[in-house]
């Protein structure tokens, strides 16, 4: 089987390029910029240089594949319009010449994010019946690349994705977090509750999703079944580092403002103006009841040992 990777250079589509190696798939990736290959290196798969946000590139690639896995797009932007380019006109450029010219596809995946959804109301966590509510530019981003791909549900066999907080070895995003704990020090916005998942236990699920017929034309939330509050997760991260941070809660003022000035030095950081207005929501909780119903999925990894191993692959490749 012939398979299209977007979007792995990053931490998850790297983890799923392995994943789909092991399961003999023969793994072609898009890659924007051939200097980024580190988490590709030693993987058996085959490079085809282009850009989804330039649809002229995609037209010179021989589109015979069974499979495409979208996980293209970024999480972190100087500008909403670099969101909007790359979540939205990447994915549109991709899913259009996808149905003109791939006659073969037993199967488009995309993966988008539980911020196209938006957060809790009133408690209650968000199902994919949810009208979506995004609250963060990047969130608005991937709710127009899903709008995309359902636009053709009718055309080709579509499945979408949301993941929540994505953590695991190569993840750069919750390394912050894992930085400030080993420091000795832990700043937070909210007594917040979240859902979460282990980035192999995510790849199960993108994978097993690709492969029931009960996913065609349907949106999932790949989670974990339990969700985790703030100081579970501080809690997890410090017991895998061995320490005891300070927890200094600050207001949602004065973190902004410690943002801007951040800003300033490191202008696509995660820790950002956009990303503040995610983080000042209380509660991002999504059921993951249609997956355990439909698919028979289920997560294998829980907070604490996914934090474990987390570490233990931060310190052994010096991230830590």
């Amino acid at each position: 089987m012939k398979v299209l990777l977007t979007g792995a250079t990053g931490f998850i589509g790297s983890h799923l390029a392995e994943a789909l190696l092991k399961k003999n798939y023969e793994v072609y990736c898009i890659v924007r910029n051939p200097a980024k290959l580190r988490f590709l290196q030693g993987l058996d798969v085959k490079i085809i240089q282009a850009d989804c946000s330039d649809k002229n590139s995609l037209d010179k690639i021989n589109w015979e594949f069974d499979y495409i896995f979208n996980l293209s797009g970024i999480t972190k932007a100087s500008h909403p319009e670099e969101f909007f380019q790359s979540n939205y006109i990447g994915t549109k450029n991709l899913i259009e010449i996808v149905v003109e010219r791939c006659t073969q596809l037993k199967r488009f995946i995309h993966v988008s994010s539980l911020a196209a959804a938006g957060p809790c109301k009133n408690g209650i966590p968000v199902t994919e019946d949810t009208e979506p509510s995004p609250v963060s530019e990047y969130g608005k981003s991937k709710l127009l690349g899903e709008q995309a791909i359902l636009y053709y549900k009718n055309h080709i066999p579509i499945t979408i994705i949301r993941p929540p907080a994505v953590y695991g070895p190569k993840d750069i995003d919750f390394l912050a977090f894992f930085k400030m704990i080993k420091a000795g020090l832990v700043f937070y916005l909210t007594d917040g509750l979240y859902s979460m998942i282990y980035v192999d236990d995510l790849i199960e699920g993108i994978i097993l999703a690709s492969q029931s017929d009960k996913a065609i034309g349907e949106i999932f939330f790949i989670a974990d079944s339990i969700p985790y509050s703030t100081h579970q997760i501080v809690s997890a991260i410090s017991e895998a580092l061995g320490k005891k941070p300070l927890k200094i809660k600050i207001p949602q003022e004065i973190g902004s403002f410690l943002i801007k000035v951040f800003q300033k030095f490191d202008k696509k950081s995660i820790i950002n103006s956009d990303k503040l207005k995610e983080l000042a929501q209380p509660c991002w909780v999504c059921s993951t009841k249609k997956a355990e119903h439909l698919l028979g999925y289920k997560t294998k990894i829980n907070l604490k040992e996914g934090m474990e191993w987390t570490a233990k692959w931060y310190k052994m490749n010096h991230w830590i």
